[in-house]
């Protein structure tokens, strides 16, 4: 199985990357870009068969280690 993770910073939170991927896609010619937020994807190879367990224990990664749940969410994916 593979787990996707895409991890975003929360609303709110200051986004310097995100701010400058908006601003030179302005700058390009992209005037309809109003925002941009950066995030990262993880992608993790899984043994096992059972998705139910396979995803409480990628949240469970994801809650220890892989993000920060002071300032960032996060969402999984399980295939």
């Amino acid at each position: 199985m593979k787990a996707r993770i895409h991890v975003f910073l929360k609303p709110g939170v200051l986004d310097p990357q995100g701010a400058a991927v908006a601003g030179v896609l302005k700058t390009m010619g992209y005037s309809e870009v109003t925002e941009a937020r950066q995030g990262k994807l993880i992608e993790l190879e899984l043994s096992g068969d059972d998705k139910a367990a396979a995803a409480a224990r990628v949240k469970e990664m994801c809650d220890k280690l892989l993000a920060n749940p002071v300032i960032e969410n996060f969402t999984v994916e399980i295939d």
